[in-house]
């Protein structure tokens, strides 16, 4: 495991996007997901949001795990587990998708382990579900200084970790089994669409989710859903997370 993250920090250090060739950082829409790389690990991969062939983008053999980008669309935070030839706690950390360099966010002595992270609006901070906490770390470059959330920090935390639907947001998709339901802050969840799975926020006006190893977008409101064609697909797709273009103006 040491010589596979040493090797990926290495390769860090050389400037090179992981997204060169495929996309423009920050201005193109792209998705992130994990799936099986060729190890049997879990990677990290990508796609454009309007098609096109999947590209890996970690290649350890690390377990990696619920990717988050950031609002910008520069850095993706996710989490990095065990191996199957070593034990180690789950951590956070940020790969920069401009030149590659990757960071550990490191949480508290003694706080669970992390779960799921999520970024604050104007991509300072970024948030972790830990077990029945919350925490807030800064965002790179700055120090990272985690510490605990209670009141309202907790629920902004909250709030950046779930699928957030609509802006400003009417209610957030959440998983029905093996179907994706719109919950609301009043009343049961309602269906929105049967066999569907990992849900992602596609703007304000649509929604993503994985419906086997297809890649669909719904709107929210009137209009057709679509499929991304994309190819290469490996196996086990899941944890998609999309920054959806920023406009030339």
């Amino acid at each position: 495991m040491r010589v596979a993250v040493a090797l990926l920090l290495l390769s860090a250090c050389t400037g090179l996007s992981p997204l060169r060739g495929r996309a423009v950082v920050g201005r193109d829409a792209y998705a992130i997901f994990v799936a099986e790389g060729p190890e049997g690990e879990a990677d990290l991969f990508g796609v454009r949001t309007d098609g096109g062939p999947v590209f890996q983008i970690t290649y350890t053999n690390v377990l990696e795990a619920a990717p988050a980008l950031s609002p910008d669309g520069g850095a993706v935070a996710f989490l990095r587990g065990a191996t199957t030839r070593d034990s180690m706690p789950a951590a956070v950390w940020v790969l920069n998708l401009l030149t590659g360099a990757e960071r550990e966010l490191p949480l508290p002595v003694g706080a669970p382990a992390p779960e799921r992270v999520g970024w604050s609006a104007d991509g300072k901070r970024i948030y972790v579900r830990a077990g029945s906490e919350r925490y807030v770390l800064q965002a790179p470059p700055a120090a990272a200084g985690a510490r605990a959330l209670t009141g309202p920090g907790r629920a902004a935390a909250d709030s950046s970790l779930w699928v957030l639907l609509g802006d400003p947001p009417f209610g957030r998709a959440v998983q029905c089994g093996a179907a994706l339901c719109v919950q609301t802050d009043t009343g049961a969840p309602s269906p929105f669409a049967e066999n569907a799975h990992d849900a992602a926020r596609w703007g304000a006006d649509s929604v993503g989710f994985l419906s086997g190893r297809d890649l669909v977008v719904r709107p929210l409101g009137p209009g057709r859903e679509r499929r991304v064609e994309w190819g290469g697909v490996p196996a086990r797709p899941r944890e998609v997370t999309v920054f959806v273009g920023r406009r030339e103006r």
